[in-house]
Parts: C-alpha cells; sequence; structure tokens
C-alpha cells in the first residue's frame, strides 16, 4: 500500500477497534455497589396490592377509612409505622392490582415480637373500632376485592 492508503487503511482499523472495545465495555454489566451508588434507607414499606372489581372502589375505600385508618392512628401514636397510604390506579386491567395499602414501619427492629406492646395495642385498636364493626365492615369484600400481592419494599436512594 501507498503511504496514503497505507495510513486511511491503519485509521479505519484503529478506530472500529476503538468502537468493538466501546461496544464491548458498554454490554458488560456494571455491578453497583451499596453506599457507593444507592444507600438502603431505614425502615420499610408494607404493600397490599388489591385488585377491586372497579364499580366498588369507592365501597372498598370508604371500608379502609372505617377500618384501616383507625388501625393505622393507633400504630401511629405507638411508633409502630410512621406514615401510611392508600394508592388507587387509574384505568383497570383485569387481574392486575389497582388499589395499595402501603405503610411504613420505620425499623424492622419493630417487627420483633412484644407481648404486652401488642395486647395493648390490639386493645387500643379495639376500643377505636370493635372486632365486630371491623367484621361488618369487611363483610362482603371477597365479592369484589382480590389480594394479588403483599410485600415489604425498602427504599433505596440513588447517589
Amino acid at each position: 500500500m501507498t503511504g496514503h492508503l497505507s495510513g486511511v487503511f491503519m485509521k479505519t482499523m484503529l478506530l472500529g477497534a476503538v468502537g468493538a472495545f466501546a461496544v464491548a465495555w458498554a454490554s458488560v454489566p456494571c455491578a453497583a455497589e451499596q453506599y457507593v451508588d444507592y444507600t438502603p434507607q431505614k425502615g420499610y414499606w408494607s404493600i397490599n396490592a388489591v385488585e377491586v372489581d372497579p364499580n366498588h372502589v369507592d365501597d372498598y375505600l370508604t371500608g379502609l377509612r372505617s377500618s384501616q385508618v383507625t388501625a393505622f392512628e393507633v400504630l401511629k401514636r405507638r411508633g409502630l409505622i410512621d406514615d401510611y397510604r392508600f394508592m388507587v390506579r387509574t384505568g383497570y386491567v383485569k387481574g392486575s392490582p389497582n388499589v395499595l395499602i402501603m405503610t411504613h414501619t420505620p425499623s424492622t427492629a419493630l417487627d420483633d415480637p412484644d407481648q404486652a406492646r401488642d395486647q395493648a395495642v390490639q386493645k387500643e385498636i379495639y376500643t377505636a373500632f370493635s372486632k365486630e364493626k371491623g367484621d361488618a365492615a369487611v363483610r362482603g369484600y371477597e365479592k369484589y376485592r382480590t389480594f394479588i400481592d403483599t410485600g415489604n419494599w425498602q427504599t433505596m436512594t440513588m447517589k
């Protein structure tokens, strides 16, 4: 090859090699490192994903307001949860959740059993909203509610 063609050939080969290396490097999965790329936060969200017949979402929320909010407020006053939320998805897809019931527990240490605490909490909840009222509030739910998933989710803060 002549000098000029040889130089073009070498540049083309070099650019091709650099490009191939870049493609190969990009396809290697990068391992995220805890506390470098993200930091787990204390506590966790307990999330119940529920499919509710779309014609009964208002009925379900009304029942939750009278039964669950009472219990959640007791748990909050006692420091066993620090937040709770109800979320409703717009749109409906059969077999998918459209209501989320979420509570945030500030520390996994609160999951340890404590008979005195647990019985006192139960008594306080039943004083505010009797077991009979609770049973009546959820009566009929089985006709239009299906639990899809229940899980504990930990928040990760990205760096």
